[in-house]
């Protein structure tokens, strides 16, 4: 299933929860079944029953030009993110592979939809793209073993890891919040599509593309750490709670790397693209 969230443009005022038929497609309305997608996943087995009783009996839906996506999951509790955890990724940089997962942050007020605009920092002069596989956790997590992780996973969107490189990495001390978590800095969608839908998250397709040059183009089977390896890791720190998001990293060709390097300027439209989610579009503003 494909949980949106979405205005319609006749009344863009009311956000509504709903599942799209395909990626880009008609939307059913789900509203009546939960508010937003936050407490459909709150419901768990049975919410999704109910909806799937319903869209079994095809129902009306929207049409997808009719309507705006907003980011597809807002009023989480954490947004958590996963650094050099590509293989390839690595081999660019220029150092080893980790021995343990490299975790950072963003905030909830980060999270945008995925066609938000980006509005250019003032503070920085080196922004920069990520295309990332979020993972959305489907239930409390709690010190889980890697060979029961998956099944705290809900399922999956797509996100873009902006940042800031000169506070990520030469300013602020070392600390990577900054510069990674300013207004707008996580641009998620088009939808959160559930893990039986996805299937296997470790031979996914990605890329990235700026102004429809390809900058980013490599598939999840490079992760460092799996899904499950991660989801594990984390709640050993962190109890996850529903809804909670996890950036699994980036490939290769991020802008800072590049030689010599590229950054984004007002004007810039980044796309990033994961197979069988589908792709958030920002312009640079």
């Amino acid at each position: 299933m494909r949980l949106v969230q979405f205005v319609k443009q006749s009344s863009p005022h009311v956000i509504l929860f709903g599942a799209e038929l395909d990626d880009g497609g008609n939307v059913v309305v789900l509203s009546h079944i939960a508010p937003s997608t936050l407490d459909f996943i709150q419901g768990g087995e049975n919410a999704m029953k109910i909806a799937q009783e319903y869209l079994a009996n095809s129902p009306p839906s929207v049409y997808g030009a009719d309507i705006d996506l907003a980011a597809p999951i807002t009023g989480m509790d954490k947004v958590l993110c996963i650094g050099m955890n590509y293989k390839d990724h690595l081999e660019e940089v220029g150092v080893p592979i980790p021995k343990e997962p490299l975790v950072f942050n963003k905030f909830p007020s980060c999270i945008v939809g995925p066609s938000a605009d980006l509005p250019y920092p003032k503070p920085t002069k080196e922004l920069d793209w990520e295309v990332e596989l979020a993972v959305v956790i489907g239930k409390k997590a709690s010190n889980v073993s890697k060979e029961e992780a998956m099944d705290y996973v809900y399922g999956f969107t797509t996100a873009h890891d902006v940042s800031a490189r000169d506070w990520q990495l030469t300013r602020n001390g070392g600390q990577w919040l900054i510069g990674k978590a300013m207004d707008a800095f996580a641009p998620i969608g088009p939808a959160v599509v559930t893990k039986e839908e996805v299937g296997d998250p470790h031979n996914l397709n990605l890329s990235c593309t700026v102004n429809g040059e390809v900058k980013q183009d490599s598939n999840t089977k490079q992760f460092v750490f799996g899904v499950d390896a991660v989801v594990s890791w984390i709640s050993q720190f962190s109890t996850l709670l529903p809804g909670d998001l996890i950036l699994t990293g980036t490939p290769p060709g991020v802008g800072a790397f590049m030689k010599p390097p590229q950054f984004l300027k007002i004007g810039d439209v980044v796309e990033c693209k994961i197979e069988k989610i589908g792709s958030v579009f920002n312009k640079v503003v």
